[in-house]
């Protein structure tokens, strides 16, 4: 990621000016960031949005007890150090941070020690944590990683994310048309990869695809596959040959045009995703289809126990035989974050 200047952004559906200066720290990793931007988001109030991006010694930087810029590069800390002269309002630094991530929990600390700022951080704060869990006003933590109880700490089910109930309307409505030709019921099909790779074996690609290419085809419908930067070039192409005994569609990673995985998600009558991807999965279970989880083999000891309460909790089944619907609830964890953060801190929205 190049160095970018911190931009200004509004998120969707604020209507009226707030006098809290919301500040988002956006990791460059796609899948954390949107953790953060998911609960901007859905505080409906407007926010700033600070890219970050990092140099080799950011593994460092959550060793200062006070925060520090360490790790960031020299654009970012620049960036971060003159955002305040930028506000419009004349505001001399954030009230609320937003942020997600180890790297970005020092930042958020840094931040704070100098506006006296508050800080909502999700997942782990990582070596940060260990010395300063207290300073940081609500740590937003997957249960799954069994936190510790504490008056500053909110367990959630999966992962915060971007996708909302409009998300979803304004996704089916442009995909529609695209997606009407193809028989019912559409099975979506969501491939990641291994936790912290980047190549799938073949193998795995090539069983999965012609199990649910079986369970599609008794049912005459249609899979709708899309992989994603984990899963590698030859799972993709194992993929493509499992699923070639039933009507598909398949999106190959990086393809020129857009990507339909907003629009598979808004359409499918079902939903199969690999048990390696917690965002994924936590995404899935905002829609109102049934769930699946395959490959448990390939998820690493977090994501298995992650697949466990999901499971128990009724959001998600295994890939069976069947593709039936069940009774289960919408997950919406990001509203639920930004409600507890705008009663915690009296925000506009807040009943307090």
């Amino acid at each position: 990621m190049t160095d970018v200047p911190a931009t200004e952004t509004e998120a969707a559906g604020a209507t009226a000016p707030s006098a809290a200066r919301v500040w988002v720290l956006d990791d460059p990793r796609a899948g954390t960031a949107a953790q953060a931007l998911g609960i901007a988001e859905r505080l409906g109030l407007p926010f700033r949005r600070i890219p970050l991006a990092w140099s080799w010694m950011a593994h460092v930087a959550g060793l200062a007890p006070r925060g520090s810029l360490l790790g960031l590069s020299r654009g970012t800390r620049t960036a971060i150090g003159n955002a305040s002269a930028a506000l419009p309002d004349g505001g001399e630094g954030p009230d609320l941070v937003l942020s997600a991530g180890r790297r970005s929990s020092a930042v958020a600390l840094w931040l704070k020690s100098r506006f006296g700022c508050r800080i909502v951080h999700c997942m782990s704060p990582g070596l940060t944590g260990l010395f300063r869990a207290e300073a940081f006003d609500l740590l937003v933590v997957p249960s799954h990683d069994d936190p510790k109880p504490a008056p500053n700490v909110l367990p959630i089910m999966g992962a915060p994310h971007r996708l909302t109930p409009l998300t979803l309307h304004q996704a089916g409505e442009a995909w529609h048309e695209r997606l009407a030709h193809l028989p019912r019921p559409r099975v979506a099909l969501l491939v990641g990869g291994p936790p912290g790779g980047t190549e799938m074996p073949p193998i795995r690609a090539h069983r999965l695809a012609r199990q649910l290419a079986r369970v599609t085809a008794t049912q005459g419908g249609t899979v709708l596959a899309s992989t994603s930067r984990r899963t590698g070039e030859e799972a993709t192409e194992a993929l493509a040959a499992g699923l070639g005994s039933v009507m598909h569609l398949l999106y190959r990673w990086g393809e020129p045009g857009p990507n339909p995985y907003l629009g598979f998600l808004a359409t499918a009558d079902a939903i199969v995703v690999t048990a390696d991807s917690v965002s994924m999965i936590s995404e899935a279970c905002a829609t109102g289809a049934p769930v699946f989880y395959a490959l448990p083999e390939q998820a690493g000891r977090r994501q298995l126990r992650f697949i466990r309460r999901f499971e128990d909790a009724g959001l998600i089944r295994p890939l069976g035989k069947s593709l039936a619907p069940w009774p289960r609830p919408r997950l919406d964890e990001s509203a639920r974050v930004a409600d507890e953060v705008r009663a915690r801190f009296n925000l506009p929205g807040s009943e307090a």
